[in-house]
């Protein structure tokens, strides 16, 4: 199976969680460049479930279209948990989404530093109850390659935020 059909069932299986569930999901991209919308809309039905998406790829792009705080980007950096977990929120709220999920990373083979190597990723997933991030580390032989990993963090990042969402809805009864 190639790489291409895995990332597409992947994106399937976010699809499909989305769609059972009468959600929708909106996206804010940095370091996956439009990849995790991408594999999304290859999918038949697409649009039953994913509302839009925003390429952020600069801080001012980050700040003007997705609210997130220059304040916030000038204390954690573009590439931090916080930047991307307000990244989340603003693109489900602006978008009017149920689920919004944001990557942030440094694909290298520049760009790193000591504290934020290359290959670090940042996933965050935001929905009523709240958000929330995750700092991972890829290794990766050349951009694409950690574009398809960051892409993939994000759909089990939403994947595991669905079942979150489940597992409270079946234990105390309310959806959040």
């Amino acid at each position: 199976m190639s790489a291409a059909h895995d990332a597409t069932d992947r994106a399937r299986l976010v699809s499909d969680a989305l769609r059972r569930r009468g959600l929708t999901l909106a996206v804010a991209e940095s370091c996956t460049g439009g990849l995790v919308a991408d594999r999304l809309t290859d999918l038949a039905g697409a649009s039953d479930v994913f509302v839009g998406g925003v390429v952020a790829y600069a801080n001012a792009v980050k700040r003007a279209i997705l609210g997130v705080d220059d304040a916030v980007i000038a204390e954690h950096g573009a590439v931090s948990e916080v930047v991307a977990a307000a990244m989340a929120v603003g693109v489900r709220d602006r978008l009017g989404a149920t689920v919004g999920v944001a990557t942030s990373g440094i694909a290298g083979p520049t760009g790193g530093s000591v504290d934020k190597p290359v290959g670090t990723l940042c996933v965050a997933v935001a929905d009523a109850v709240g958000v929330c991030a995750e700092t991972l580390h890829v290794i990766a032989a050349d951009r694409r390659a950690f574009k398809i990993a960051a892409a993939d963090a994000a759909y089990a990042a939403v994947l595991r935020r669905l079942d979150e969402r489940l597992e409270r809805l079946e234990h105390d009864g309310r959806e959040g």
